[in-house]
């Protein structure tokens, strides 16, 4: 039996994979036009299909994006949390992998231990996509992907500035920038710089993956500039971290020094006037709502790529 195609990271798929689900994404999108949310696509590609959303942590985008896509495409979704099924009673994940397996046709988990997916994927003969994890967001940034090529073109050779906490969705950028083929330069305190495991797959790749500490270096000539919140779900250090990334607010002047086209990108929720000034959010130059919608777009696609 072959092996189900999962989508934990995007390290983890190759570029024809990649590539495939985001020019499905915006097929997608501009066949729709004005269509209803609800209206299911017109090849209904994924009908009498059910997806199993997996959620240990809350989520507002994750679930919203993932069963309205799902309709969208002509399956079904059945919503599950930690508590509700027998894993809150120490059934392992391999038994509950294995399970699903007979239910349904794919698996979308939402949690906190990267390994819990990685599990899941390990012993589940049908697809498992990575809604978010402490260590990665590959979905997010998928859909940011897809956001910059409908408003610039290609990525491909461009430059990305990352500026704040070295986390889950930057994580995910370093991996892009290898698949895509664009320079990213991440500017973080050096106690919350990213995962090595990350550098060094960029560096084995021969990705163009710079760290600085200085917002402003790595916002020169960039063509997004993109962050998120200070304290994510599961981080305690609520004070220190605001302490250590008060200087690398996104602010007008740093935005300023990127080229004069350059979008601002978020992964929501976000804070004004914490990790962004409320007129970048809210300026000409952010593009914040547009990633949002693209989730829905993004997740289609690889939706569609791994059930294909």
């Amino acid at each position: 039996m072959d092996r189900p195609r999962h989508f934990l990271d995007i390290a983890s798929q190759n570029k024809d994979f990649l590539r495939a689900a985001l020019e499905e994404a915006k097929r997608r999108k501009d066949a729709r036009g004005r269509a209803s949310k609800g209206a299911v696509d017109a090849d209904a590609p994924l009908q009498g299909k059910v997806l199993a959303l997996i959620f240990s942590k809350p989520s507002t985008r994750t679930r919203i994006s993932f069963e309205v896509g799902m309709r969208q495409l002509g399956g079904s979704t059945l919503m599950l949390t930690g508590a509700e099924m027998q894993l809150g009673r120490g059934e392992s994940l391999a038994d509950t992998a294995r399970v699903l397996s007979r239910y349904v046709d794919a698996v979308m988990i939402r949690t906190f231990s990267h390994q819990d997916a990685e599990d899941l994927a390990e012993y589940s003969d049908i697809p498992v996509i990575n809604g978010l994890t402490d260590l990665s967001h590959p979905c997010q940034v998928m859909a940011d992907i897809m956001t910059f090529e409908e408003k610039r073109g290609d990525i491909r050779g461009k430059k990305v500035a990352w500026v704040g906490d070295g986390n889950n969705v930057c994580a995910s950028w370093i991996e892009a920038a290898a698949q895509f083929d664009f320079e990213l330069v991440v500017a973080c305190p050096p106690s919350l710089r990213p995962k090595e495991r990350f550098l060094t797959y960029a560096a084995d790749r021969q990705a163009k993956v710079s760290l600085t500490d200085n917002p402003r270096e790595a916002a020169v000539g960039a063509d997004i500039v993109t962050t998120d919140t200070w304290v994510s779900m599961g981080d305690h250090d609520t004070m220190r971290r605001h302490t250590l990334l008060k200087p690398y607010r996104v602010t007008s002047d740093l935005m300023a020094l990127a080229t004069p086209d350059a979008l601002f990108m978020h992964c929501l929720p976000a804070h004004r006037e914490e990790e962004v000034t409320t007129d970048v959010f809210d300026g000409p130059q952010s593009v914040v709502f547009d990633e949002a919608e693209n989730r829905l777009h993004a997740q289609k696609g690889i939706l569609l790529q791994c059930l294909a």
